[in-house]
């Protein structure tokens, strides 16, 4: 299965005998089967963009890899890289980017490792320093569309991030005005704008400390 997140709402491919475990009776989905037409994926995706009808798309193949070749080839790819960073207090560092909740991430350069440009991005975003990783939490895909009207898939790779409690300095020059550090349990007291992308990182993490019981996300 894979999942891109087109206007805050998730396109789902996978192989046809496993839809129904996509399925969800709770949310309004449009299930289809791929024809192997290139132009019917365009519209399920011009669909998406232009408006919210559905929670979610199904687009399944009985060639799932074919499928997944042809969805990708619709887009330029850009890697990027990110942080879920904790302190001692497991507050996690959170920044208030073009009116959204988000979690500190950027493009990774060329012949840059993942890991390295996670923590040279975090450090950027929000002046921390001494950053750990601890582990891999995931990744992300949401689209859009740049400048020239061409479409761009982010391909975020998540690391799970420890350092001490400090001061921060959001980097304006990325239209970021606040970093700041929250508990779980504050950040989610109250309605926060957020992509549904970051939600499914933080989901991710909460799984990881009630699955495991020998973790410790802060060292």
């Amino acid at each position: 299965m894979y999942k891109i997140y087109i206007n805050d709402s998730p396109l789902i491919i996978c192989d046809t005998e496993k839809v129904s475990f996509v399925r969800n009776e709770d949310r309004k989905q449009l299930v289809v089967r791929y024809t192997t037409k290139k132009k019917s994926l365009l519209n399920y995706i011009d669909m998406m963009e232009k408006g919210d009808e559905y929670d979610e798309v199904i687009i399944h193949a009985t060639d799932y890899d074919q499928l997944k070749e042809n969805v990708l080839g619709l887009y330029k790819i850009i890697p990027a890289s990110g942080g879920l960073v904790l302190n001692e207090d497991s507050e996690i560092m959170f920044i208030f980017r073009r009116g959204f909740w988000d979690l500190p991430k950027g493009k990774i350069e060329a012949s840059e490792k993942k890991k390295k440009a996670a923590i040279r991005e975090v450090e950027e975003e929000t002046g921390l320093r001494d950053l750990n990783i601890t582990c891999k939490l995931g990744k992300s895909n949401h689209s859009y569309r740049n400048k020239s009207g061409k479409r761009i898939l982010k391909v975020s790779h998540w690391y799970l991030m420890s350092t001490h409690k400090q001061d921060t300095v959001p980097q304006t020059e990325e239209d970021i005005v606040k970093a700041e550090w929250m508990s779980l349990q504050k950040f989610y007291s109250e309605e926060r704008p957020v992509f549904s992308n970051i939600l499914e990182i933080l989901d991710l993490y909460q799984m990881k400390l009630s699955m495991d019981t020998d973790f410790k996300p802060y060292f």
